[in-house]
């Protein structure tokens, strides 16, 4: 009985991380759960909560939904998703992952340090980000910061920012869930531990939404350039 009280707390501190950030919820509960879980189930484990924290999430920002911005990003993962399922992984993961955690702690803290003026990107880079976004994911379940960065270079207010986030986690996080259950990796023991985690995800969700009502933008982007750098460290050293 202790492992899925556990998880629990694991998946209410998650959804707390990411009511606040919009993002982040894996980069809390997957080292914590590769503690009291394997790692095989760790993962879709993830991806079923993550499916209840954005769509909350974008349930409660669907007035700072805009479809212009999201679905060039959604469009663009799709073939995005297929290019780092066939390439990346060939051309040796590692080795990008530490490049791209080197790239993620350099700009977080040059951004924390110099706080840059926000700009009115082309829709170009949106597809950009995108299509990256979808290809490190499927190369090493990394994909969300070249989207967190694309939606912060931008001049949006914080909750078109936060907005855009959840939506297009919500796309990937459908997406990859349908693809785990179709490769068989959801099991009936992953599925039993979402059932009960899933309230308190939904609990730790509402909670950091709360917190981030409170939160002025400039203070908000300063929270994610500060999950951006613990996410490029992760990512370099394990």
């Amino acid at each position: 009985m202790l492992t899925p009280l556990l998880v629990s707390i694991i998946f209410l501190l998650a959804g707390f991380i990411q009511g606040v950030s919009g993002f982040g919820s894996a980069l809390v509960a997957i080292p914590l759960l590769s503690l009291i879980i394997d790692i095989k189930a760790a993962v879709p484990l993830c991806i079923l909560n993550s499916l209840v924290i954005t769509t909350y999430l974008s349930i409660k920002m669907r007035k700072h939904l805009h479809t212009k911005k999201i679905l060039p990003l959604c469009v663009a993962a799709v073939p995005g998703i297929i290019a780092g399922s066939t390439i990346l992984k060939k051309v040796g993961s590692t080795t990008i992952q530490v490049t791209l955690g080197i790239l993620l702690v350099a700009y977080s803290v040059y951004s924390l340090l110099t706080s840059p003026k926000p700009r009115k990107l082309h829709m170009a880079w949106s597809y950009l980000a995108g299509f990256l976004s979808g290809a490190i994911g499927a190369a090493f379940s990394a994909g969300g910061p070249p989207t967190i960065i694309y939606t912060t270079l931008n001049d949006w207010e914080k909750d078109t920012i936060k907005a855009t986030l959840s939506g297009f986690f919500l796309f990937n996080s459908y997406l990859i869930a349908i693809v785990h259950a179709v490769q068989g990796l959801t099991t009936i023991e992953i599925f039993t531990y979402f059932m009960i985690s899933a309230p308190f995800v939904l609990l730790g969700t509402v909670l950091g939404t709360i917190c981030y009502g409170k939160i002025p933008r400039t203070r908000y982007l300063q929270i994610i350039f500060v999950f951006l750098t613990a996410m490029g460290i992760m990512m370099i050293f394990m």
